[in-house]
C-alpha cells in the first residue's frame, strides 16, 4: 500500500515537473517571437488620443501594422509630468528599432535625442530635419486644401468664407495658403479670413472663434485644421446654422448638418506603410524625406454633403483637380 502511495506521489510531481517544463518553454516561445518583432514607439503630441484627427489617425495606422502582427508599439501623451524631450528619451533608452514623433511641434525634442543617440532611428511626421537619422513623412496638403477652397468658393453665398487653425505653424500656413488659393480659382470676388487659435487643445476656445468668425465677419464657409479646438469649432457653425470643412479624418459625425466635406490627410496609411517599407529594407528607409500629395493619394477629400454640385461646377472641380494631380497648376506657398 505505502508502496503505491509513494508511486502516485512520484507521478503527481512527475506531471507538474512537465507542466512547468512546459509552461517554461511556451514562456519562452512566445518571448522568442516578440523578439523578432519590429518593436515600434510614437511621441504624439500634447493633444492626445481623441483629438478625432491628427494623433488618432496616426495611432490607427500602427494599430494596423500590430494587428497583422508585423510590430509591437507603445506610445507617450506629452503632458506636464512627462515633456516630449522625455518621451524621445525613455523609447531611445530602451532601444526601440523606430521612434515616431508627429508634427513640427515636437522637431526641436526630437532633435535633441536624435543628437543623442546617433544610431536610434526616427521618422518625423509633418516636418523635417538636417540630421541624419531622422527620416520625415511630409504632406502636400495645400494640394488637398486648394480642393476644400474649391469647395467653400462654390459653396458660399456671402462671398466671404475662413480659415480656422490651431497654431500657427508652417504645414498650417500651407493648409491655408491652398486653401484660399482654391477658393479664388473658382470664386475671384470672395474674402478668405484667416484665424488661428493657437492651440490645438480647447474646443471652447474654438467654439468663441468660430461664432465671432461668423457673427463679426459674416463667413459662412469656415475649413477647420485645429484638432480638439476644431471639434468645438464644427459644433458652433452646426450651431450657426453655417457650413463647414473638416480635416484629417472624415469628420462629418462631428457636425452632419454643417459639414461639406474634410480634407483627409491619410496620416494612418502613410505610416503604416512607413514602417513596412522599415521592416522590409532591414531597419532602414529607402529614401530620408517621403513627400507624398494628390498623385500619391494620400491627400483627398472625402464625399459631399449638405450640396450638390452642378454638372458644370463639378466638371471645373474635376478639372482643376486634374491639373493639381498632374502638376500643370503649382500652388504658391509663402516661405
Amino acid at each position: 500500500m505505502k508502496k503505491m502511495m509513494h508511486i502516485r506521489m512520484g507521478l503527481t510531481i512527475l506531471m507538474a515537473l512537465t507542466l512547468l517544463v512546459l509552461a517554461a518553454c511556451s514562456n519562452s516561445s512566445k518571448a522568442a517571437v516578440a523578439d523578432t518583432k519590429t518593436r515600434v514607439g510614437i511621441v504624439l503630441t500634447e493633444v492626445g488620443l481623441g483629438d478625432r484627427s491628427f494623433n488618432d489617425a496616426a495611432f490607427n495606422g500602427l494599430v494596423k501594422a500590430r494587428d497583422e502582427k508585423s510590430i509591437v508599439f507603445d506610445y507617450r501623451e506629452p503632458s506636464k509630468d512627462l515633456t516630449a524631450e522625455a518621451a524621445f528619451e525613455e523609447f531611445s533608452k530602451e532601444k526601440f528599432d523606430l521612434i515616431i514623433g508627429l508634427s513640427n511641434t515636437v522637431l526641436t525634442d526630437m532633435e535633441k535625442a536624435a543628437a543623442k543617440y546617433p544610431h536610434q532611428q526616427f521618422l518625423l511626421i509633418d516636418s523635417q530635419s538636417a540630421l541624419p537619422n531622422i527620416a520625415s513623412i511630409s504632406f502636400r496638403a495645400e494640394e488637398g486644401s486648394y480642393l476644400a477652397g474649391i469647395v467653400a468658393g462654390m459653396a458660399s453665398k456671402e462671398n466671404h468664407v475662413g480659415f480656422l487653425g490651431g497654431m500657427e505653424i508652417p504645414a498650417l500656413k500651407d493648409f491655408e495658403q491652398g486653401f484660399k488659393q482654391g477658393v479664388l480659382a473658382v470664386n475671384p470676388e470672395a474674402a478668405v479670413e484667416a484665424v488661428y487659435a493657437g492651440d490645438f487643445g480647447n474646443a471652447d476656445l474654438g467654439k468663441q472663434l468660430a461664432q465671432k468668425m461668423i457673427q463679426e465677419q459674416n463667413v459662412d464657409v469656415i475649413y477647420v485644421a485645429a484638432g480638439l479646438t476644431g471639434v468645438g469649432a464644427l459644433a458652433e457653425i452646426q450651431a450657426q446654422g453655417k457650413y463647414a470643412i473638416g480635416v484629417d479624418t472624415d469628420q462629418f459625425f462631428l457636425a452632419e448638418k454643417a459639414i461639406l466635406t474634410s480634407m483627409l490627410k491619410n496620416i494612418d496609411v502613410s505610416i503604416y506603410n512607413a514602417v513596412n517599407s522599415f521592416i522590409e529594407n532591414k531597419h532602414t528607409f529607402p529614401k530620408k524625406e517621403i513627400v507624398e500629395g494628390l498623385a500619391e493619394n494620400a491627400v483627398g477629400l472625402t464625399g459631399l454633403h449638405n450640396i450638390t454640385l452642378s454638372e458644370e461646377q463639378q466638371k471645373t472641380f474635376d478639372d482643376l483637380k486634374t491639373k493639381i494631380s498632374s502638376g500643370q497648376t503649382k500652388i504658391t506657398l509663402n516661405p
